[in-house]
């Protein structure tokens, strides 16, 4: 069955508790961010889960399909944020991306931007949280995750 977005949430939950002064405070920041987005969703739908470049691929005659979707449901603003960590950190970390491809997403897709920026500081804390519990660096995450958090004037809780 389909998962709702706060059980894919528990290792930031987890990871703001456990090291709440990583990043200067980014984890619990973003958990907040994250409880108040989950208990109130714009909509429930099916969710990919992990949309961006290299999950959306040309088949030829069946056109461009989408591939290794998760089990998700849950806001909608969660699957479009993804691609400000992607495709490398050249690209991600470029100043001004942020704030033109947050004001791209939003346009096309009417979602309110502000909204989608705390989406994006909620998605890149736990995109964060995934690896460094993996035992990898997640440079990416957390510089667009700190960018965002400016954007918004979200102040470490710590």
């Amino acid at each position: 069955g389909l998962h709702p977005l706060d059980e894919w949430f528990g290792e930031l939950f987890e990871q703001a508790a456990d090291r709440p002064d990583d990043h200067d405070g980014l984890y619990p920041a973003a958990a907040a961010e994250a409880r108040a987005l989950l208990a109130h969703p714009t909509a429930d739908v099916v969710l990919h889960g992990d949309l961006h470049h290299g999950n959306v691929l040309d088949f030829g005659e069946r056109g461009w399909l989408a591939i290794d979707s998760k089990p998700l449901h849950g806001d909608p603003a969660f699957d479009l944020l993804n691609i400000l960590c992607n495709p490398d950190a050249a690209v991600a970390l470029r100043p001004g991306r942020l704030e033109r491809t947050a004001g791209v997403i939003a346009a096309e897709s009417g979602l309110d931007e502000r909204a989608l920026l705390r989406w994006a500081l909620a998605w890149t804390a736990l995109s964060a949280a995934w690896s460094e519990r993996s035992g990898e660096d997640a440079p990416i995450a957390i510089g667009v995750g700190q960018r965002v958090r400016t954007l918004l004037g979200v102040r470490p809780l710590t």
